[in-house]
């Protein structure tokens, strides 16, 4: 049996506007109000009208984008990753304003979410803390909101976008304890903030597994960066300072650089299993010098993309359902970066 084909009688139910609107829009005719304009825009994609597909809405949507500084590599690339899509989706007529945050500032973020200007959406990667929350959930009232890579649990935010984190955690223990093999150790977790939840979930995961398999390996201490990359190294000399039987360091923050650089001048960087997240470009050449055992890679251009895709399916540009999704990781060796 042949489906039927769709009629502009059916994007006019659909949008809950006239037939001579919606001949008007397809047209291009003009004479629109634009609330209309995307109603009958938002139905026609979603119906599978072909004149739809391609037709640039009159009305430009304004999404305003919460990253940290491209000084942070991994949101260096979160930002190329939005400019990508923001072009390969240019007909949708949607406008992406990045701003940078300090994640160690959590009362500027909350601040800054609170006081933000017209915009029709936004998009987020921030700490999961109690003032953000109250933040995103007053204003996802009046906008959609997408947390991005971290998640902010219980904030009325429509949907998230990022990898399983606990999955991620475990993932990096799994291998941690196969590396440290049966002489096992004590290993060092550097974080970037606990308030960070993706932070959070990794250090669980991780200790999950060592728990679970790997009896003869252990977690020393977890500390904390503040994301800043210097303080990295400064860390992970003076953990070995007071510990010389450290035998792995798991670090998902920024800093890798400093401390391979650390471990490098006391002399410990060969009997050192180090194994990070994001495959940014030094951590590659790291990966490849074999100063870097292993890297957990997020995907972070598509993940940016994914996030452009959501919005534009909450505001009504893109057709399909809008939802939270669990991106994918990929660990990289020194044969495959």
């Amino acid at each position: 049996m042949v489906a039927r084909k769709v009629s502009i009688t059916d994007v006019a139910k659909a949008a809950g506007v006239s037939i001579a609107t919606v001949d008007r829009v397809l047209n291009n005719r003009g004479g629109v109000r634009t609330d209309k304009e995307d109603r009958v825009l938002a139905a026609a994609r979603a119906l599978g009208i072909d004149r739809a597909l391609d037709r640039t809405p009159s009305r430009t949507l304004r999404v305003a984008v919460l990253i940290q500084p491209p000084t942070n590599p991994f949101h260096a690339s979160l930002r190329e990753g939005i400019d990508l899509a923001s072009r390969m989706y240019a007909t949708l007529n949607i406008k992406f304003f990045v701003k940078h945050i300090d994640p160690t500032k959590v009362e500027a973020i909350a601040s800054l979410v609170h006081a933000l200007g017209p915009y029709d959406g936004l998009i987020i990667t921030s700490p999961d803390d109690e003032r953000i929350r109250e933040a995103i959930s007053k204003i996802s009232l009046k906008i959609p909101v997408v947390t991005l890579v971290d998640d902010v649990g219980g904030s009325g935010r429509s949907a998230h976008i990022g990898p399983d984190n606990r999955q991620c955690g475990r993932v990096a223990g799994d291998l941690m304890g196969l590396f440290l093999g049966n002489e096992g150790g004590q290993v060092l977790i550097i974080a970037g903030s606990k308030a960070i939840t993706g932070h959070r979930e990794r250090e669980a995961g991780f200790r999950e597994v060592i728990s679970e398999r790997y009896p003869l390996c252990s977690v020393y201490a977890v500390l904390e960066t503040g994301e800043d990359q210097d303080n990295a190294g400064r860390i992970v000399e003076l953990a070995f300072f007071k510990n010389r039987g450290i035998k792995g360091i798991y670090h998902f923050s920024s800093g890798a650089l400093s401390i391979v650089n650390a471990l490098q001048q006391m002399g410990n960087l060969e009997r050192t299993v180090v194994i990070t997240h994001e495959l940014t470009s030094n951590r590659r050449m790291l990966l490849r010098a074999r100063k870097l055992r292993a890297v957990i890679d997020q995907k972070p251009l598509l993940e940016a993309r994914l996030a452009v895709e959501t919005m534009a399916k909450l505001l009504g540009r893109l057709a399909g359902q809008a939802s939270s999704i669990s991106t994918d990781i990929q660990i990289f060796l020194t044969e495959n970066a």
